[in-house]
């Protein structure tokens, strides 16, 4: 017998599932099924995430529903967009040979009118986060009264969120006389709280100690000066040529300034935070589950609900706010018993930090070093060495050239033709890494470094001696270029920096800074590939539609300017821009050269764009390409930075 069906699991479940791979049931799967298909009481059950804890409610929540019914019977409250729709998906994948399942997911950022129609259809388990939730029950789009069973998942972080008031709202429509599951990675106060409020003498399982980080993480921490952060992690990522992790920050602007300096410097890494549209979040994760994406940066609220097989390491570029949230960031790491890495990058200021931390997890942290220049180019050669050897050979496609091949190389030896050909991927580290400095606190002085007019390092991005980013800032030796594709086109800064280089066969290093547009881009290269560039892209489509680059020599002049400051010039980089709404999210970006107009005018014309729900609608787009210096990231203007 299944072990599974040994829990009480129906057969047609137990197929499902184990299709998915389930074979043994984790410790808390094991404690709570059982309770949960026998008795009608209430339940909390604490487990580190990655235990199994969708499971551990899941199962049992299907079998005890009547999908015969059109009536909805389950609730299930998240935190996040994205846990809502993985709780869904696993679901949906449990009932897969069950009739008539409907289980539906409500969540911000999608339409709601499509959800009204999924839950009028008959759901017999509905999915939702607080926000949305509340909305639907006023729209009258959804009757809880016939719920018997509420999940409360995450609890903690819904009133982290500031959601307790909708959770009253919500939980009040609901009838007296039902469950209530409480699933959640910590039990602080409000979580306590949550359970005397709402829960009758609940039944209660705990899978280790309450709050405990997963034994099979290994915890790390590195000491470093606050303006080498960015620096370090750039280190700590070299280091490990196979990572496939998540770095945490603390804020939207933050996440997205890391994010950007990594695309920029060459690294297979995105962004994920609120200020995405539920498109672009979509992507980054499809991205990411596909293992496209090798580093994800991400705020501790769009994070959760990433259940990702197979992270490596989590980076946390700042400790959380709330410190009991270094669970559940940590626990994107070794999930389904499998082994990782929480690293933790802190300023000489946040050490006593650790011990705070320790007590809470229960296991003791390592401290360890930045890796120096030396060891981060030995790790990347012997990682290179090992995909060599381990690289699958076409024979049948190969063949055909080989002769050719080996008529070239015939006048190398063998040790002669190994050393060029490592060299040729193995150079650009050792030049990187030539002459890198010890990032490591305690092995430099704390005096603060005379600055430099290196404008990277008066912003703290790294030291005055560090190497400079893979790809060279922007300076009298880049010029700037205007292409007529953007995110409109499907293409991030990643595949942006991919296309021109596929095209025009550079390496990424002649490339610069990237700023995406709606329908346009704009980006760096050095000047002494400009002709190359415009050579390269005569005659070039992208998915059936010409490409073109032009120069773009930044004149024309263009104000920022909104009705708070009118009249003043708020970063006067210019002059010509006309007021917008008073709102941030209807600035006006245009002026005598073209430019960006959101909610504004421009009196050059350029391309407008206004902000229906969740929908952008184009307008008057100019046939001539907007002048650098007058248009402004959509994602960063929510920042108040200039693109």
């Amino acid at each position: 017998m299944n072990k599974f069906e040994a829990l009480g699991i129906e057969p047609n479940i137990v197929k499902a599932i184990t299709e998915l791979g389930f074979e043994t049931p984790t410790p808390i799967q094991e404690q709570a099924i059982p309770v949960l298909l026998k008795e009608e009481k209430d339940l909390v059950g604490l487990a580190q995430t990655g235990t199994g804890k969708t499971a551990a409610f899941g199962l049992p929540l299907i079998q005890t529903v009547d999908f015969n019914s059109r009536n909805t019977q389950a609730l299930i409250l998240c935190p996040t967009r994205e846990l809502c729709l993985q709780i869904t998906k696993d679901l949906q994948s449990y009932t897969k040979y069950t009739q008539g399942a409907n289980i539906v997911a409500i969540y911000g950022g999608a339409s709601i009118v499509n959800q009204l129609r999924d839950v009028k259809r008959g759901a017999q388990i509905v999915v939702g986060t607080p926000g949305r939730m509340v909305d639907m029950i006023n729209r009258k789009g959804v009757t809880l009264k016939t719920v018997i069973r509420v999940v409360l998942d995450e609890a903690d972080e819904m009133l982290n969120m500031g959601f307790k008031e909708d959770l009253d709202m919500i939980l009040s429509e609901t009838p007296d006389q039902k469950c209530t599951w409480l699933f959640s990675a910590t039990m602080p106060r409000e979580v306590e709280t949550i359970a005397r409020k709402y829960m009758s003498e609940p039944f209660q399982i705990t899978v280790g100690k309450r709050n405990e980080g997963n034994v099979n993480i290994e915890h790390v921490y590195y000491v470093v000066q606050s303006r080498d952060r960015y620096a370090s992690l750039k280190r700590i990522v070299d280091f490990y040529p196979d990572i496939f992790g998540i770095v945490f920050c603390r804020t939207k602007a933050e996440t997205q300034e890391v994010a950007e300096k990594l695309i920029r410097d060459g690294y297979n890494a995105d962004s994920l935070h609120g200020d995405l549209s539920q498109a672009q979040r979509d992507q980054v994760m499809k991205r990411y589950r596909s293992r496209t994406l090798q580093v994800l940066v991400a705020t501790d609220v769009a994070a959760r609900g990433i259940d990702v097989d197979d992270v490596t390491h989590v980076i946390n570029y700042n400790l959380p706010d709330e410190i009991e949230n270094y669970t559940h960031r940590s626990g994107r790491t070794a999930r389904a018993g499998k082994t990782g890495i929480s690293i933790v990058i802190l300023n000489i200021r946040e050490v006593g930090k650790i011990r705070m931390l320790e007590k809470i997890i229960g296991k003791k942290f390592t401290k360890a070093k930045v890796p120096g220049g030396s060891e981060v180019c030995e790790k990347q050669l012997f990682a290179l060495i090992s995909k060599i050897h381990d690289v699958e050979v076409n024979e049948a496609a190969i063949e055909k050239y080989l002769p050719q091949i080996y008529s070239q190389l015939k006048d190398l030896t063998k040790e002669e033709l190994i050393k060029r050909f490592v060299s040729d991927e193995f150079n650009r580290f050792l030049e990187y890494y030539k002459n890198a400095p010890d990032l490591n606190v305690e092995n430099r002085s704390l005096e603060r470094p005379e600055r430099t007019s290196d404008r990277f390092n008066q912003r703290g991005d790294t030291r005055a001696d560090e190497p400079r980013s893979r790809v060279p800032d922007r300076d009298a030796n880049m010029t700037r270029f205007f292409i007529n594709v953007g995110e409109m086109d499907g293409l991030d800064k990643g595949g942006l920096l991919r296309f021109i280089c596929d095209t025009s066969n550079l390496e990424g290093s002649n490339i610069g800074r990237i700023d995406i547009k709606s329908s346009f881009s704009f980006f760096d290269a050095a000047k002494e590939v400009e002709d190359f560039l415009m050579n390269a892209f005569k005659d070039q489509t992208f998915k059936g539609r010409s490409v073109r680059i032009d120069p773009s020599n930044g004149s024309g002049g263009a104000g920022y300017r909104d009705n708070n400051s009118f009249g003043k010039g708020k970063r006067p980089y210019g002059g010509g821009g006309s007021g917008g709404d008073s709102s941030w999210k209807k600035k006006s970006y245009g002026g005598g050269g073209g430019g960006y107009s959101d909610g504004g005018s421009s009196s050059g014309g350029g391309y407008r764009k206004r902000s229906y729900g969740n929908e952008e609608k184009p307008r008057e787009r100019s046939s001539e390409p907007p002048v650098d210096g007058n248009t402004f990231s959509d994602r960063k203007s929510k920042f108040g930075k200039r693109s």
